[in-house]
């Protein structure tokens, strides 16, 4: 059975983005890279809403043939090209693409679904609506949220819409030199 592992940038008030989806405010460094990089190795599928996976299709596909590409965009860019992915989306309806799998209706009973195939890993990276859903449904299993030092005072929250009390367990913290923490919690 495969668990589903959100990956999530968030202010500290608690934001997933700007108002108008903006994230120039997220900071990375190599450390950052690396650590995300080495829980990333472990998943088999990434899982995005429609405007994320568009952004990651744009550039991941193609990153480590670049001239200067980092040992991050080459890493990350071997993990996308290799793993299965799922795209939640009702405009992509009927859209074929390779090694890619459209769900257009019937979320959350075809995530479980996915959830039961044999596998590693399901990682979703942002995408604050597909996740505001999934945890309506109570379908993620770990939340590593990397808490940046800005407050945006508004935007799209990470958390929103939950219906139901969902206790979390701290595993790990880890304080990065650009000022970002990240929490990874498991659900208890």
């Amino acid at each position: 059975m495969r668990k589903l592992v959100s990956f999530m940038h968030i202010s500290l008030d608690g934001f997933a983005a700007g108002p108008n989806g903006e994230m120039g405010w997220i900071k990375l460094d190599e450390d950052l890279f690396d650590y995300a990089g080495n829980q990333t190795a472990c998943s088999d599928m990434g899982i995005y809403g429609r405007v994320t996976y568009e952004l990651m299709e744009a550039y991941w596909p193609t990153a480590a043939d670049k001239p200067k590409a980092s040992k991050h965009d080459k890493e990350h860019a071997e993990w996308y090209n290799r793993v299965q992915k799922v795209v939640v989306s009702t405009t992509m309806r009927g859209v074929e693409k390779d090694k890619t799998t459209i769900i257009s209706d019937d979320i959350a009973n075809r995530v479980a679904v996915l959830k039961q195939m044999e596998g590693e890993e399901i990682t979703m990276f942002g995408s604050p609506g597909l996740s505001h859903t999934l945890m309506h449904h109570d379908l993620i299993d770990e939340y590593w949220l990397f808490i940046n030092p800005i407050l945006l005072g508004e935007g799209i929250p990470f958390f929103k819409d939950i219906n139901q009390h969902t206790k979390l367990k701290l595993v790990e913290n880890t304080a990065f030199k650009c000022g970002v923490v990240c929490l990874h919690y498991v659900k208890e």
